[in-house]
């Protein structure tokens, strides 16, 4: 297959790339620097066997269509993106250049080079907005009910995917994502806590847990979400997929569980809530199990001792 994947020197999106050249796929990958990084495609582009090229472009320059015409992907893998809600909030044009003008020239692009596919990362924790407690783990028969502009953005572009698979028939499924957490991550976006903590657990310094720490988020771990991703170039078409455990996590359990695997003794400080933030999130993934085949198998306890050996190396 040629692969195309925007974000892919991103946290998830360089673990996907990693796995679809081992996979024996041919990869594009664009990504404009701006949060990702070079060292995380670092086996991508040493490896001479390798059917790889890089493209430093931002998905907002009209130029990116022009790109992605040209190297003619069969499936595009549509990871780039603004993903710190706090930004969408305090900027919400910034996001919407990004998020739905930025994937508007991917889909444009696709469009262009008669892709076959698009697997675009859409958001778990924030299209479906605050729904009541009775109705988590949350199904895709949820209302979209965005409460942050990051949140907006993600619910339009899955709008825009389903007209242009109306209008063009341009395949594609949209994965929302629970909290995906993993090694690579950095400590923005929205399970980015993960990060923070192992840092500050290794280092020894103290950890925060904002509010009462009940509140509760679905963590998925970034090799499951790349599984996904993989499996859904060829399943899953014109569909919405939930992709996280259905596991409540709390603050304070996913502290406790980090704590014990790092060895760390010590009691997380308390400091007042921060507003706006969802008390309970999780999400049910039966059928990305029925159309994609995929299960999450990585439990917490595995997954966190990943990302403290990641951040123990680096």
């Amino acid at each position: 297959m040629r692969a195309l994947v925007t974000g892919g020197a991103g946290f998830i999106g360089s673990t996907l790339v990693d796995r679809l050249l081992a996979e024996g796929h041919e990869v594009d990958v664009i990504d404009d620097l701006s949060t990702g990084s070079l060292n995380n495609l670092a086996d991508a582009r040493s490896n001479p066997d390798h059917k790889f090229q890089f493209h430093r472009v931002d998905i907002r320059d009209a130029s990116v269509i022009e790109l992605i015409e040209r190297r003619a992907p069969e499936v595009i893998f549509h990871l780039g993106a603004q993903v710190d809600v706090r930004v969408s909030v305090q900027d919400p044009a910034l996001d919407a250049m990004i998020n739905v003008i930025g994937s508007l020239n991917v889909l444009e692009g696709a469009r262009r080079a008669g892709s076959r596919k698009v697997v675009f990362a859409s958001s778990g924790g924030t299209i479906y907005g605050a729904p009541d407690g009775d109705d988590i783990p949350i199904k895709e028969s949820q209302a979209q009910s965005p409460i942050s502009p990051y949140g907006v953005a993600k619910k339009v572009v899955g709008d825009y995917l389903f007209a242009y698979r109306e209008l063009h028939s341009l395949e594609y499924t949209a994965l929302a994502l629970a909290n995906v957490y993993g090694p690579r991550q950095d400590p923005h976006g929205e399970a980015g806590v993960v990060a923070i903590f192992a840092g500050r657990l290794l280092s020894g310094e103290e950890c925060t847990i904002y509010g009462d720490g009940e509140q509760t988020r679905d963590y998925v771990f970034v090799d499951d979400v790349v599984d996904a991703f993989a499996r859904a170039a060829e399943k899953g078409g014109g569909l919405l997929l939930n992709v996280g455990t259905g596991v409540e996590t709390s603050v304070n359990d996913l502290y406790g569980t980090m704590a014990r695997v790092a060895g760390v003794d010590r009691s997380a400080t308390l400091a007042p809530a921060r507003m706006g933030e969802l008390e309970r999130s999780a999400l049910d993934a039966s059928r990305a199990e029925i159309h994609l085949g995929w299960k999450p198998w990585t439990d917490l306890a595995s997954g966190t001792a990943a990302v403290l050996e990641y951040f123990r190396n680096k």
